[in-house]
């Protein structure tokens, strides 16, 4: 069997999402104020803050809106960075700092505001985000985070003992953790779906199987040109690519790192069992580099995350990890049958941080999901938005910087796998 034949199944999510908007492709040449390439979260919602502030909007998609990574992750929206607030102050002092953990803390808000301002048909749950702490260091790291989130306002976040840790998870794997009230759970491309909806009632266009082939600068202005000869001219042009980042901008590919994140799901569990997992209807995920995440969804599905070969995956075996962590995490689900199977690459950059990039006048790049993309990706296409309208570059959560490569970004594939297996061997793995 080759990749290109697997998945033999959809994911969860393409098989239980609502319809799509149509699409069509760019057909002839359009002029718009700004064009934006990749019809994920973040290109979606820059579309979305635009059009509503009266900009004309050219959304190129090379499949359709959510087909990437934003379609395909778990689905749990979880707010912060990888770093916490004093860490961010640290490295970003004064009001950039302030501004940072701001946005930061407010990524999960900008999800289900969004979903109940525009009233997306999206399945949702919003009762806080746990990380399961599996070691002595875990336990210090998550005591310390939910201090700091506390110290900065988030009222219920707080560290959790193992007992209590093991009665809101429904597994005893943990030592510890923490619970931030402000992370839920929603389906992803039912949600990717509702922006683009939501973006074309706000007058933006979105034009699907139009990949975006050339980018070329033709005066004061941009030309986007896709695949099948038709393009686009504007005076803006956005690059929302993430995990599916191509050539279209010399050595921007070599700038992240695009893992694949490998996920599972039950199918629906009787009551009793979905009762006891994850009972008060939390979130998850852990303190581990190469970290599980696991949920429920709308029909008691469970759902179990995690890192697999970086290659595309050739047979169900590539998922085989994760079925066996499934069961010993939650053995009263480990005889429920696995209905599907399916994967979505996550762009990471070399500092964990969210890039901004303007090599030129005109064209704004945004990399960088780090697992946490549907809040972050959707509070930085707002973001992005307020920065082209105003100039303000105060409107930004990080800093402009320069691309920068990973060094000997050719063996990727190489390295990237002799991490995955040092870490595993330092995590303790239950696979």
């Amino acid at each position: 069997m080759t990749a290109r034949a697997f998945p033999l199944q959809p994911s969860l999510w393409a098989a239980t999402a609502n319809p799509a908007q149509p699409t069509p492709p760019l057909s002839v040449d359009v002029r718009a104020d700004v064009c934006i390439v990749g019809g994920g979260f973040a290109g979606l919602s820059t579309a979305l803050h635009l059009a509503e502030q009266g900009a004309k909007v050219a959304v190129l998609e090379a499949y359709e809106p959510g087909w990437g990574g934003s379609g395909r992750n778990g689905g749990q929206v979880i707010p912060g960075l990888k770093y916490d607030p004093d860490a961010l102050l640290a490295q970003f002092p004064g009001a950039q700092g302030e501004r940072l953990v701001q946005f930061a803390g407010s990524t999960a808000d900008s999800v289900f505001d969004l979903i109940n301002k525009h009233g997306m048909d999206v399945p949702h749950t919003r009762n806080g985000w746990i990380q399961g702490a599996h070691t002595a260091a875990g336990v210090a790291q998550v005591q310390h985070r939910a201090a700091q989130w506390a110290k900065h306002g988030v009222s219920g976040a707080r560290a959790l003992s193992a007992a209590e840790t093991a009665a809101l998870l429904g597994t005893d794997k943990y030592l510890g953790g923490w619970l931030d009230p402000r992370g839920g759970g929603i389906q992803p491309l039912s949600y990717a779906r509702g922006l683009a909806r939501a973006a074309m009632n706000a007058g933006a266009s979105i034009y699907g199987q139009s990949p975006a082939a050339a980018l070329h600068r033709e005066g004061s202005s941009w030309r986007v040109e896709t695949a099948q000869g038709a393009s686009v001219r504007a005076e803006r042009v956005v690059l929302c690519t993430n995990g599916y980042t191509g050539a279209l901008w010399p050595g921007l590919a070599r700038s992240v790192i695009t893992p694949n994140s490998f996920q599972v799901a039950t199918e629906p569990l009787s009551e009793a069992v979905a009762n006891t997992i994850l009972p008060q209807g939390h979130v998850s995920s852990d303190t581990r580099q190469l970290l599980l995440y696991f949920r429920l969804d709308h029909q008691r599905r469970l759902i179990m995350g995690g890192r697999g070969p970086f290659r595309e995956p050739s047979s169900p075996a590539d998922w085989a990890h994760l079925e066996r962590v499934l069961g010993r995490m939650f053995p009263a689900a480990a005889s429920a049958p696995i209905a599907h199977r399916w994967c979505g690459r996550v762009a990471i950059t070399r500092d964990f941080l969210p890039h901004l990039h303007e090599p030129e006048p005109g064209l704004l790049i945004n990399l960088g999901c780090m697992g946490r993309g549907i809040g972050l990706q959707t509070a930085m296409g707002r973001a992005m938005a307020n920065y082209l309208l105003s100039g303000n570059a105060d409107a930004l959560p990080v800093p402009v910087t320069a691309v920068t490569k990973f060094p000997l970004h050719r063996f990727r594939q190489i390295y990237l796998s002799a991490i995955i297996a040092w870490y595993r061997m330092n995590d303790g793995g239950l696979a």
